[in-house]
């Protein structure tokens, strides 16, 4: 940490914590704590890494992060990074007293990140230490800014990260490409399936016709054996396909797609276990400064104050509110799961389960109706009316928003002869239609770079089939921020914390 008169009694406290952390049990790798401005802080919030590459969508998110602070809707105690070591920053606004519990908190989630089993995979797949990784990478992509220029490498970037979601996360990182179909034994290209020695085939062979017939049918199975069928079966990596099948990238341009790609593998983790890792990071740091004898009662008090702000259900005071704080729901979950099941039950669900997991296994009907979840409907008119309390409606209606990393099911289907592409949307599997407009200003991303047309087959909001073509007049323009449909969400609360 920089040395300040804060940092300095900070340091003191952080050790012992630490130390303490350890004697109850917690691993974690090597934390690395750093005081940063404010700005730094909604930066890094924005860009979800300290050093990235640059794009104009990342300034549209600063400037929405900035009136939400304004607005008294956000406020950013630390941001966290796991890997060997870890990374966290900690806002120098903060009190020492707010700055004790971040502490705490971020060796809460180094324990996690340690023992879960897909923050271990993905970790060891994109790699441990993230901040090196993007860093050198945004200065690649400098050079690209410097050699081909700011629009032809804008393009790229407007596709890749419009598809930053669009990854297999159950396929691997570096994953090779299609293997070559085999042809069937004793068969091959040229072989003549109709039967050279059977007298019959020969006189079908003779008739008026036929042989122009049979040589086109030759003709097209040397090409298919030339070129097999792409892909094999639909897929869902956009991000690698792309890169690995597009007809005209330039290197370059591939590695700027597979960039984009390992780090949505390495976010992933922290996007599917979100709950879960916050509720685990909230108890800790809440049992760690109840058992920090050490900490002065002044201190220990006002750490607890933040630590109730943090996990409380709502916005405000008296407030009911319509979106389920992750901390919140975490946090009493894992009180509830300790309490009945024990801390080494609790570590092993730590171990093996993601959010879909362990929201449908350990959300019961006790504990929905003690933080009084229910599943709401917003209507068009907008009226807000409570749908049921269902606890299965609760459930799903919590881990909606997380399926398919929280982009539509979007599968690549076919590469045309003419080196066109087919994309289908699985709109039935979604439960839901795609925005239309927004869905072709992707489309033309997709197109710039793909150096062909592009089609998509998709449905509107109504369920109503439609297909997409891309455009090939003009340049688009970005896309504007566009606020979801409407859907049934669970509630309570709004998180004054974020990550």
């Amino acid at each position: 940490m920089a040395n300040t008169p804060e940092s300095a009694g900070l340091d003191g406290y952080a050790a012992r914590i630490e130390a303490l952390a350890r004697q109850l049990g917690l691993e974690f790798a090597p934390v690395e704590f750093e005081l940063v401005p404010d700005s730094f802080m909604a930066e890094i919030a924005i860009y979800g890494l300290p050093v990235r590459m640059r794009h104009w969508s990342f300034g549209v998110r600063y400037i929405h992060q900035l009136v939400h602070q304004k607005m008294g809707n956000s406020h950013m105690f630390e941001v966290m990074f796991p890997g060997d070591p870890c990374h966290a920053y900690m806002a120098e606004h903060n009190s020492i007293a707010e700055n004790t519990l971040v502490t705490a908190h971020v060796l809460g989630h180094a324990d996690f990140a340690s023992r879960n089993a897909l923050f271990l995979r993905f970790g060891a797949m994109a790699g441990q230490h993230i901040l090196e990784q993007s860093a050198a990478r945004a200065q690649r992509l400098e050079a690209a800014l410097q050699r081909h220029g700011q629009e032809a490498v804008e393009a790229v970037l407007d596709a890749a990260l419009a598809l930053e979601q669009h990854v297999d996360i159950h396929a691997e990182l570096h994953r090779p490409p299609y293997a070559a179909p085999s042809a069937p034994a004793g068969v091959t290209g040229k072989q003549d399936r109709t039967g050279v020695d059977d007298p019959f085939a020969q006189r079908y062979r003779r008739l008026p016709g036929e042989a122009a017939a049979l040589e086109a049918h030759e003709a097209a199975r040397a090409r298919l054996a030339q070129r097999p069928l792409l892909p094999p079966q639909a897929e869902y990596d956009l991000l690698w396909f792309i890169a690995r099948y597009g007809p005209e990238l330039a290197d370059w341009e591939r590695d700027i797609f597979l960039a984009v790609r390992e780090e949505s593998f390495y976010f992933y983790p922290v996007y599917a276990c979100q709950i879960m890792n916050e509720g685990w990071a909230s108890y800790w740091h809440a049992r760690l400064l109840r058992e920090a004898r050490f900490l002065p009662p002044a201190l220990y008090l006002s750490a607890i104050k933040s630590h109730s702000d943090v996990v409380r259900p709502y916005a405000g005071e008296h407030q009911q509110a319509l979106a389920v704080n992750p901390y919140h729901l975490g946090f009493c979950m894992w009180e509830h799961i300790i309490e009945c099941e024990g801390l080494a039950q609790a570590r092993q669900i730590c171990r093996d389960d993601d959010d879909f997991s362990f929201i449908r296994n350990y959300l019961d009907g006790e504990l929905a109706d003690r933080l009084g979840l229910f599943v709401h409907e917003s209507r068009r008119d907008g009226e807000t009316r409570l749908a049921n309390r269902d606890l299965r409606a609760i459930r799903e209606a919590i881990l909606a928003p997380k399926y398919n990393y929280g982009a539509p099911c979007i599968a690549a289907t076919l590469l045309n002869d003419d080196g066109s592409l087919v994309l289908r949307h699985d709109h039935q599997r979604d439960g839901r239609g795609l925005d239309l407009e927004r869905a072709e200003q992707v489309l033309a991303y997709i197109a710039r770079v793909w150096r062909r047309p592009v089609t998509l087959h998709t449905a509107d909001f109504r369920g109503t089939p439609r297909v997409l073509r891309s455009k090939t007049d003009g340049v688009p323009e970005p896309p504007a921020p566009t606020v979801p449909a409407p859907t049934p969400t669970p509630t309570p609360a709004g998180s004054p914390m974020q990550h």
